[in-house]
């Protein structure tokens, strides 16, 4: 398998399948969002059409990046987010990384979003697709961060069926910048036990498929054996 790493910026032109990695924290609360129960999960354009989204559906879930905003229920925050109950409810995301990432590459025919939380279930299902050619997108700083790079490796390693200590990969992850940020306090929204939350690795037994249904871009949970049938959860 052909792999390689790209940041938002570098997507000159749209991948045939591609992976959308954003570790701290996106695609770590989307899989606990999953978790919790939802049904499925809208990934907005931007703040507004998050806010119209629920405006339409108030009995949609809305969660944004930082602190809680009027017209939004929750924020990014995997600690702070397996306390709710989300069973059957849709999700509408919007963050500064991962949701622009996924929409970047909506085009492809394949567009999976990972963390470790999901990465031995993603890469297993790129092997069940046989994808000779993947697009690693690395969401955060520009492509520049390590965690997200680190995860990225991990997976396309794994979906070669190779035997990976995930060691190496967890320990940059801990020691990236995102990490230090979520753990000193510089970034708002956060809950003391996200770090360690999002370097859970296989926490889940699901991928998380992201098609285009009508106008919007929406993220499904997806068993790695059969890509086209959400799991049950």
């Amino acid at each position: 398998m052909d792999s390689r790493f790209v940041g938002i910026a570098d997507l000159v032109e749209t991948p045939s399948v591609a992976v959308v990695v954003d570790v701290m924290r996106a695609c770590t609360v989307a899989a606990w969002a999953f978790a919790q129960g939802a049904e499925r999960i809208v990934l907005a354009e931007s703040l507004d059409e998050a806010l119209a989204l629920k405006a339409r559906h108030p009995d949609w879930a809305a969660l944004k990046d930082g602190p809680l905003a009027p017209g939004f229920d929750m924020v990014n925050s995997p600690g702070l987010l397996r306390s709710i109950d989300l069973a059957g409810r849709t999700v509408v995301q919007k963050t500064t990384a991962g949701t622009v990432g996924a929409l970047a590459v909506k085009g492809a025919s394949l567009v999976l979003c990972a963390g470790f939380v999901v990465a031995e279930a993603t890469a297993r299902l790129l092997r069940t697709h046989e994808c000779d050619s993947v697009t690693f997108v690395v969401t955060g700083e520009d492509g520049q961060a390590d965690e997200d790079l680190a995860c990225a490796q991990y997976i396309a390693r794994r979906a070669t069926g190779a035997g990976t200590d995930a060691s190496e990969f967890l320990g940059r992850a801990a020691a990236s910048r995102a990490a230090t940020e979520l753990a000193t306090g510089v970034r708002q929204g956060v809950h003391p036990d996200d770090v360690a939350l999002c370097l859970e690795l296989d926490r889940f037994p699901f991928a998380m498929v992201a098609t285009s249904e009508g106008p919007q871009m929406v993220l499904r949970p997806c068993a790695a054996t059969s890509p086209t049938d959400a799991a049950s959860i």
